[in-house]
């Protein structure tokens, strides 16, 4: 049973008697929260027996974290009280030693790997997992993910484990395709997160009528990656690696390519040159215009912390996407210290900024989800530091734009690894802009190349509405091609296109 509190016997916080005002809405908070725990209740009674310890344990973290969003009020952050990065608060990743061999094998049997599994690849039209998505010669982001840590394991003669944390959304697909993987050099686990009831935005009660997730999908939602901790705890797998002696864990999202295992990261935490056990890293690069909304790096209240945007105040908002102001963001590349997860979820001092995400369903039905992000909790450990790494450990694909630069001759496939063609001069990606209309579908998107352009030189490229593709074109400098409303573009095989604006009206037609 969730405790419901009696008003009542709420202890003040100090004598000093609040205006009605505040009472009121004192009132009205703790009236909130036990309507909340009393229909959180209803769900878990309701329940099949066998499976209500679980959901007790997991809607009584919801209710933990929905208490602390009625608390809070305004921004979780006082601009005025950001300090500036201190000279150690981000080391260059140039300045890191490179492990001997020797020593290797040993420092890999401390780690354990952690890939963020939960989304779905809706975004880009598809059904199902996200990490399903063929994104190279027919290898999908878990194929190269599999294929990266056996490999690893296979060089190094180790064993080092794979742990997937699915959501509800993605756990049977997933479990499925794992079956393939049964015969390879690889140990792979998977738990899931926790699953937490939308919440009506004008009742704040949840709009969930029971717990069988499969009738009412729209009712329930993976409350973001920050859940990691508590949910790791919860399966586990978090007790099981430390009696088995892993030290660390490495947190990456699956669909960033870049985000490899890095021995010199992983030497520095294990082998401290200045004898400082660092219990949590989070990689960060250089930001770019690109990059502006991604999270940043602050020092405040002399912690170091990661700041979000949903945290921003609006009149700040072109402050912290300035380059010049905040010259980090975040990869969400994290490594922690097992011991110290297990430390911090005792003492129940893990609170992450809460990100509220307002969403509209189908029906009209306005709710709210409560999210927390797996670097907030930076500031709860001890002797965080930023790492400030290449470009090249950043490689997400969130869109056909995205999918377009991963499938190109820009990178050579090693082993499972994207490495950037030597044939490039420059390493910075080319910044590429597809059309949503014609190209946001990853099945309408291949239809569009007869094969993927050459895209070695090219700097930009933006397309807009109804262009195709010939095969063998290259794309050099900066591309732009426009055809206008109820035009077609069709770029023929062979083409050659450097630094050219291609606009109106040029279709190919059989003869």
């Amino acid at each position: 049973m969730l405790e419901v509190n009696d008003p009542a016997k709420k202890v003040r916080g100090h004598t000093r008697s609040a205006s009605d005002s505040r009472e009121f809405r004192e009132a009205t908070k703790r009236d909130a929260l036990n309507q909340l725990k009393k229909e959180l209740n209803k769900l878990i009674e309701a329940a099949p027996q066998m499976k209500q310890d679980k959901f007790r344990r997991e809607l009584d973290g919801f209710a933990s974290l929905f208490g602390r969003f009625l608390e809070e009020e305004g921004p979780s952050v006082e601009w005025d009280k950001i300090q500036k990065l201190p000279s150690n608060a981000v080391r260059d990743y140039n300045t890191l030693e490179t492990p001997t061999t020797d020593i290797i094998h040993n420092m890999l049997s401390k780690l354990v790997v952690i890939k963020l599994n939960g989304g779905l690849g809706t975004s880009m039209g598809c059904h199902g997992p996200k990490s399903l998505i063929a994104v190279r010669n027919d290898l999908t982001f878990l194929d190269l993910t599999v294929q990266q840590i056996e490999h690893l394991n296979k060089t190094y003669k180790t064993n080092v484990p794979l742990i997937l944390m699915n959501s509800f959304n993605t756990d049977e697909d997933t479990e499925k395709v794992l079956r393939k993987y049964k015969n390879l050099n690889i140990e792979i686990h998977a738990f899931n997160q926790s699953c937490y009831p939308r919440i009506n935005r004008e009742t704040l009660l949840p709009i969930a009528k029971n717990c069988i997730i499969d009738e009412d999908l729209e009712a329930w939602y993976p409350p973001g990656h920050g859940d990691f901790y508590k949910s790791f705890q919860n399966s586990g797998l978090l007790k099981k690696f430390l009696n088995d002696g892993r030290e660390y864990c490495f947190i990456s999202n699956i669909d960033n390519l870049g985000a490899t295992v890095d021995l010199n990261i992983l030497n520095l935490l294990l082998n401290p040159k200045d004898n400082v056990q660092h219990e949590f890293v989070m990689e960060v690069t250089d930001k770019t215009r690109a990059d502006v909304k991604g999270g940043t790096l602050i020092q405040y209240e002399n912690k170091l912390r990661l700041l979000e945007i949903a945290q921003v105040p609006k009149e700040h908002v072109d402050a912290f996407k300035s380059v010049k102001t905040f010259k980090f963001f975040n990869t969400n590349n994290i490594w922690a210290k097992l011991d110290a997860i297990e430390r911090v979820l005792n003492e129940d001092t893990l609170k992450m900024e809460i990100i509220i995400n307002n969403k509209s369903l189908p029906k009209g039905l306005n709710v709210i989800q409560l999210e927390t992000a797996v670097g907030a909790a930076m500031k709860t450990f001890e002797e965080s530091i930023g790492i400030n790494v290449p470009r090249s450990r950043f490689l997400p694909v969130k869109k056909t734009s995205d999918l377009l630069l991963v499938m190109s001759n820009l990178y050579n496939l090693k082993n499972g690894s994207l490495v950037m063609s030597p044939q490039r001069m420059f390493p910075t990606t080319p910044l590429v802009k597809l059309g949503d209309n014609h190209f946001a579908n990853v099945k309408e998107f291949l239809g569009r190349f007869a094969n993927i352009p050459d895209l070695i030189e090219l700097d930009h490229l933006t397309v807009s509405g109804d262009v195709t593709f010939g095969g063998k074109v290259s794309l050099k400098g900066t591309v732009i091609i426009i055809a206008n409303h109820g035009d077609r573009i069709d770029i023929p095989s062979g083409a050659n296109l450097e630094n050219k604006i291609v606009s109106g009206n040029m279709r190919i037609l059989d003869h």
